[in-house]
């Protein structure tokens, strides 16, 4: 399993799209097995998307979709303008409060890193922001969006290790907002030191109130969604179609600006989206197989509890293993090939199973914005036209923002804990 492991990381290397290195490893574990049946290697990907619970994944990724064609993203913007555009650092604020308030839309961090470089990005530039900082905060602050509810990545972490959706994305609530405060505040110090100043004044309490109004539809979304799953209206995969039926309604009814040239376009772009995703999740059956069929979970369990059974210690040595692994392997090969794997293993020192997806999270989206194979990072350089070298120099006060948030929530589980128990009671 070894040197299937590291094919696939060659196969990265070498640019290979992440799905087709993961079905391709995989192939190749059962080319070392022939006592394994070569059907399985057709039927692993097929009964991997026959599961109930992922069809939640399409269903949000179209929700998000329409809600940025029916103007609630516009809307956000004018919110996150009056709430931090008099702040030290003016747009770059707005990019964070932006990020925050598109978590509760999108679930998607390389979604919203394009969006903000495509809106944001050039009226940063025109205000004298560097490129290498504008690319950075764009790709950064995005991090925030899986993380805050709905979050794509935390269904497929609660699907795979049988976690309860409902309580992973009431605990995603705090650590999102933690992160909008340790990147504002990061974004404040930077932005003394390279004298980038307010883009408005200080805004009335009157503006804030009718921006307030004008976004309440945003707001409610992630409310109903996490009270409709608490009070047994819907399960976590039906909250995906009332995320639809909500964007339908919101576009069509509320705002009146969804036509039917922009729901054929959300439908194009949907289709795309759960297309790479769902490629991805079906081919990591192969790979998948492989590890279980090797026992590699029991492997490294015994490993590392050879060398702590400390819960703060071991959570520290997964956070700085996933976060080498990030930089090589796609976020959403992360949670497929090794929520199984550590999932048993932190449940064994008595870690919380949302705490740690929580914890996991954060450390994983790190690995789309850092170098080499970062996709929000080039995602967000090609639009901007930003040297990688001068993105990367730029980035480093933003990651370490994230990674003192995870290790806070490390040490402090309550944290992520809280809001789950008092919204669900105690497991």
């Amino acid at each position: 399993m070894l040197l299937v492991f590291i094919i696939f990381i060659l196969f990265l290397l070498m640019g290979m799209p992440v799905a087709f290195a993961i079905g391709i490893a995989g192939t190749l574990f059962f080319l070392q097995n022939p006592q394994l049946p070569f059907t399985m290697i057709i039927q692993l990907p097929i009964s991997q998307t026959q599961n109930f619970p992922l069809l939640a994944i399409p269903l949000f990724i179209f929700a998000a979709n329409l809600m940025n064609e029916t103007g609630i993203t516009h809307r956000l913007i004018r919110l996150a303008g009056v709430l931090a555009g008099h702040m030290r650092g003016g747009l770059a604020q707005v990019n964070v409060v932006l990020s925050t308030l598109m978590g509760g839309v999108s679930g998607s961090a390389i979604a919203d890193a394009a969006m903000e470089a495509r809106l944001l990005g050039p009226e940063m530039l025109k205000k004298g922001f560097s490129k290498g900082y504008t690319g950075s905060v764009s790709a950064i602050t995005a991090c925030i969006a899986p993380v805050i509810p709905p979050s794509i990545g935390l269904i497929l972490y609660g699907t795979i290790g049988q976690v309860s959706i409902g309580r992973l994305f009431t605990g995603g609530i705090v650590p999102g907002l933690m992160m909008m405060l340790f990147l504002m505040i990061a974004v404040s110090i930077t932005s003394k030191i390279k004298g980038y100043l307010p883009e408005r004044k200080r805004p009335s309490l009157k503006d804030v109130g009718m921006a307030l109004i004008d976004s309440i539809w945003a707001f409610l979304f992630p409310i109903a969604l996490i009270g409709g799953i608490r009070f047994g209206l819907y399960t976590p995969t039906e909250a995906g179609a009332f995320a639809g039926v909500y964007a339908l309604a919101v576009g069509a009814v509320f705002y009146r600006e969804l036509t039917w040239k922009k729901f054929k376009r959300t439908l194009e772009f949907t289709i795309v989206d759960i297309g790479s995703i769902m490629l991805i999740i079906s081919l990591s059956g192969i790979f998948g197989y492989g590890l279980a069929y090797e026992r590699a979970g029991d492997v490294f369990s015994r490993f590392m509890l050879g060398i702590t059974n400390n819960p703060q210690i071991l959570l520290l040595l997964i956070v700085g293993a996933v976060f080498i692994a990030g930089m090589f392997i796609d976020s959403t090969a992360i949670i497929l090939l090794f929520t199984a794997i550590l999932l048993p293993l932190v449940s064994e020192v008595g870690i919380d199973p949302v705490h740690f997806g929580l914890v996991f999270m954060l450390v994983i989206v790190l690995g789309l914005v850092t170098p080499p194979v970062g996709v929000s990072m080039y995602t967000v350089c090609s639009i901007l036209d930003c040297q990688l070298e001068d993105y990367i120099k730029e980035s480093i006060p933003f990651i370490v923002a994230i990674l003192l948030v995870d290790l806070l929530i490390i040490f402090f589980p309550d944290i992520v804990l809280f809001l789950p128990n008092l919204v669900f009671g105690k497991d």
